[in-house]
């Protein structure tokens, strides 16, 4: 491998979301996206046509590839650490969709594995690293909001088979709104918070089986395999906590709202699974809000995979890394066994809190 230049990028998975991640990834100039795999041969030949990739074909003939350093994992969640195994077993750094694995053992070793081979996993959601969230960690690091103190969070809608034409894997083991949607904004709370302790919770599940309502199999209908709503108090190491919401069974959609409170003020920040948007800062002693316009990088997904692609070229440390996604996904499986179990549950493992991003960090800058 090239310890200089862009970094090599191969793809595995040309499903849905590999669009926005191709269109960005072929945009950033310390990026070389080499190839695209997948089961579907003719798939991934359509997506490395459409945005000039020189490759397409197996898992096994992207990993054969010296030039590529960095492997994009955007396989469904069931496979996600079997695939991120082979990846550091060909010698390469992993850069997986979140879950970052399904359950804690598998992603310890997951992680064991990459620092055995001095390589590194860095995992989604990346979103925490765009504009409209890099915005408001800024102002809570300066102190717009005196101490942090508390959050509440809330994801409510119908849920997905309305638009997606294959929502079955969102209903299934693994996914469901906690772990879909609930890695954006506990990320988004580590981010602000730094690592939990601990968490209480409650869930419920609205309807066995569900019907697709969109695309080509629109009317069959599909089991329900996990709660379609949790409720979560979440305690912090640093004595802070937050009250979340994740919900697939809101006929009334809220979607993105996520407050942080503090001493001095409150936060209202931006939809955490976008990049963008401005925040909202209330003061105490103040009648009117002040608006905080966003600043920094409003690019997509694949954000995370250049933070990554720059650490290991400056030998930095990532944001959107394996630690953090790996604590991300304790809290989430400790709401879920709490709401099963009707107890609290103690999240034992910590991270170190992630630095906010400069203002002026670009993605669109050569810097390697």
């Amino acid at each position: 491998m090239s310890g200089t230049g862009p970094v090599g990028v191969g793809v595995i998975g040309a499903g849905v979301i590999s669009g926005t991640y191709l269109e960005n990834m072929t945009a950033f100039p310390d990026l070389s996206v080499l190839f695209v795999a997948d089961i579907d041969a003719s798939r991934a030949r359509a997506q490395a046509e459409a945005f000039g990739i020189p490759g397409h074909g197996s898992v096994d003939e992207l990993l054969a590839i010296d030039e590529i350093e960095i492997v994009v994992n955007l396989t469904i969640p069931a496979v996600h650490t079997e695939v991120g195994e082979l990846i550091i077993a060909a010698g390469k750094h992993v850069w997986s969709e979140k879950p970052l694995a399904l359950d804690q053992q598998a992603g310890a070793a997951l992680l064991a594995a990459a620092d055995a081979a001095g390589l590194r996993v860095a995992c989604a959601p990346d979103t925490v690293l765009g504009a409209g969230i890099q915005t408001a960690m800024r102002a809570i690091a300066r102190g717009d909001i005196g101490e942090p103190l508390t959050a509440t969070t809330m994801f409510h809608v119908p849920g997905p088979e309305a638009w997606h034409p294959n929502p079955e894997f969102l209903f299934a083991h693994g996914a469901g709104p906690l772990f879909d949607m609930g890695p954006y904004y506990v990320a988004t709370l580590i981010h602000a918070f730094g690592a939990a302790s601990r968490v209480s919770a409650v869930s419920s599940k609205s309807f066995p089986v569900r019907t697709i309502g969109s695309g080509p199999r629109a009317g069959l209908e599909f089991p329900v395999e996990v709660p379609t709503h949790y409720a979560a108090l979440v305690e912090f190491a640093g004595g802070q906590s937050a009250q979340s919401t994740f919900s697939f069974q809101n006929a009334l959609p809220r979607m993105g709202f996520l407050e942080i409170s503090g001493t001095a003020g409150t936060i209202v920040l931006p939809d955490p699974n976008t990049f963008e948007g401005d925040s909202t800062l209330w003061r105490f002693g103040h009648t009117e809000p002040m608006t905080l316009t966003a600043t920094g990088s409003t690019y997509g997904r694949g954000s995370g995979v250049l933070d990554l692609a720059r650490a290991i070229r400056g030998g930095e440390r990532e944001r959107a890394s394996g630690a953090v996604a790996a604590h991300v996904l304790d809290v989430l499986l400790a709401i879920s066994v709490a709401a099963e179990s009707g107890l609290p549950v103690d999240v034992t493992s910590r991270v170190t809190q992630p630095t906010p991003l400069d203002a002026t960090w670009n993605p669109a800058s050569r810097t390697c």
